[in-house]
């Protein structure tokens, strides 16, 4: 890592790098030296507040920007494979989690859900309620989805079985910029479904939008901001794109970069103006919004248990999943490896990142400082005993330019940190994670 974010920025001249959700990136996961079970891995660790995350990777189509786990168009059977796996797994990791496990947070996420049939989301939620323990009526549960899939039957099935957080991606709400990311989709039907969606009224509703497609203008952008606050969704995630189109944006002479920045900060001051307020540099809240209730969960501390291929889980010290690709090849390699597992496999970890002392401490500070919580120094220091501008004297740094601000708790990014936050996180990985992820990429 270089000394200060300045050289950084010197040496990688964008504000653009990678998403930076979580850490260490999935493309550091390596075959574990020493293989263990479940039980194993998860008997010395807190049990009481689980995140559960169920991942379905499939989708109706790969748009041309997505780097995700999942694959397009699979038939029926595999499908079917894929619930029978899943099903293995379920009792695998109920059995190695013990009867005291609970969960304060549920996800469904992929891929697309809603690809599967209304039949098959009652089955998983079935897995997920009656045979992992998860109490869906009582805890925040969240389920992605996309606009050609959503039909009012699976709503039904969403609302019946406790999810009150939906989140679809619109991505535009032009045509020829989706097309432009090879994501076909006809605007009537984007309305509709979003229209189907305001009527079961969901106590909280995400649209995705993206900025930085080829042929996008600063005048059709606010045209999807516009039609997105027409459905006033409690929330709205504006994401960067991270795959450049072969010629410049709008054929304009300005660099791709530059695009970005000046449709992000068009963005940011259009729901700055009607009613949102920003929490990080994706996420975007109705200023009246109220949080769905449920039990702690701090994502720093407590664990996090993930179902299906592509699907990971967090240990204080391991954090493990199955292999990682994605082109169609390797992806459905893994899924169909995925489904011939029997019970006894799905009882081993063998693949994944351990974290030593350093790396627990460095995933603390970046995932605090990234989200908008912010840095809560004193959990930093009950959890490992040091103060936290001790251990990372690169917090300084960021004050000085204005990045960061100190709070009552902490730290959190400023106004201008947020927008820096894709170049902040790749910063702070460590040396070893850096060379993991470049290792990858040269596969």
């Amino acid at each position: 890592m270089p000394t200060t974010f300045a050289k950084w920025l010197f040496d990688h001249p964008a504000l653009y790098h990678a998403y930076s959700y979580s850490y260490p990136h999935k493309s550091a996961y390596r075959p574990l030296g020493r293989p263990r079970t479940l039980g194993q891995v998860w008997s010395d660790q807190d049990r009481s507040s689980l995140f559960l995350y169920a991942h379905v990777p499939f989708c109706e189509m790969r748009c041309g920007f997505c780097n995700l786990f999942t694959m397009a168009r699979p038939k029926p059977a595999m499908q079917e494979g894929y619930m029978q796996a899943l099903t293995r797994q379920v009792q695998a990791t109920r059995r190695a989690l013990g009867d005291d496990a609970t969960f304060s947070r549920v996800a469904v996420g992929g891929g697309t859900p809603t690809l599967l049939e209304p039949s098959q989301l009652h089955a998983l939620f079935d897995l997920l309620e009656r045979d992992m323990g998860a109490a869906l009526h009582d805890v925040p549960v969240s389920c992605e989805a996309s606009p050609e899939t959503l039909t009012t039957q699976k709503l039904e099935v969403l609302k019946s079985r406790g999810v009150n957080r939906l989140s679809i991606g619109v991505q535009s709400f032009v045509d020829e910029e989706t097309r432009a990311v090879r994501r076909p989709q006809v605007y009537e039907q984007v309305v509709q479904t979003l229209q189907n969606i305001a009527r079961y009224d969901f106590e909280l509703f995400n649209i995705d939008l993206i900025y930085g497609i080829q042929g996008q203008t600063p005048q059709s952008w606010r045209r999807s901001l516009t039609q997105t606050l027409s459905f006033a969704p409690e929330e709205i995630f504006l994401y960067p794109l991270y795959v450049r189109p072969l010629t410049g944006l709008g054929n304009r002479s300005q660099s791709w970069d530059d695009q970005r920045l000046e449709l992000y900060n068009i963005g940011r001051e259009f729901l700055l103006e009607h009613g949102y307020e920003q929490a990080s540099m994706r996420l975007f809240r109705r200023r009246d919004l109220v949080d769905v209730p449920g039990p702690d969960y701090v994502y720093q501390r407590d664990g996090m248990v993930g179902l299906g291929p592509g699907a990971r889980s967090y240990t204080d010290g391991l954090h493990y999943s199955t292999d990682y690709a994605v082109g169609r090849r390797g992806v459905v390699s893994i899924i169909e490896d995925y489904i011939g597992r029997d019970s006894e496999t799905f009882e081993r970890v063998d693949y994944g990142f351990e974290l030593d002392e350093d790396e627990r401490k460095r995933r603390f500070f970046i995932i605090s400082l990234l989200s908008h919580e912010g840095l809560d120094a004193q959990l930093y220091e009950d959890m490992f005993g040091s103060p936290l501008i001790e251990d990372f004297v690169q917090i300084q740094e960021l004050v000085h330019l204005g990045l960061v601000q100190p709070t009552p708790e902490g730290f959190n990014l400023t106004t201008k940190g947020m927008s820096y936050e894709d170049a902040i996180g790749p910063w702070l990985y460590s040396p070893n994670v850096h060379h993991l992820m470049q290792e990858a990429q040269r596969k």
